[in-house]
């Protein structure tokens, strides 16, 4: 029905089928369109060893540059950045001395600076210390015609 207030109503003839697969189609582009954010987690203690250390660095450079998309094999990972939580659990007398667990995310900070922001400084909260990374925002600029 094109206008429902005339008299007598105004309506197209149209194609139904055709019409509902357009609409999905769209809903489907603009889907894609969409970005999606996911939080990544990364568990470790604060005596973490030099290439265990490395390997979570790896894994959340890799989680903040491109990001993980497992619902189709060959799927684009534009528009997929994660932001990556890191937690450092604390067991026994490392509870006393939770400053080396926050050494070691100062660390994953400083070495995460060229491609990640702090969105939530470390903080403790029982017995293991949080924060999350967030990638940086790159600006966009479109040539106005």
């Amino acid at each position: 029905m094109i206008s429902k207030n005339a008299k007598p109503p105004v309506c197209k003839i149209m194609d139904y089928g055709k019409y509902k697969y357009q609409e999905r189609r769209k809903l489907k582009e603009a889907q894609q369109k969409q970005t999606t954010i996911k939080v990544k987690e990364l568990r470790m203690r604060p005596r973490i060893e030099e290439h265990d250390y490395e390997v979570k660095l790896d894994k959340a450079r890799k989680f903040l540059e491109v990001g993980t998309d497992r619902t189709k094999s060959n799927s684009p990972l534009q528009n997929k950045r994660n932001k990556v939580k890191f937690l450092v659990r604390l067991v026994g007398r490392e509870i006393a001395h939770a400053d080396l667990g926050i050494k070691v995310l100062n660390r994953f900070i400083e070495d995460l600076s060229d491609i990640g922001e702090v969105e939530q400084p470390p903080i403790v909260q029982g017995n293991t210390i949080s924060m999350v990374i967030a990638p940086k925002k790159t600006e966009v600029r479109h040539a106005k015609n």
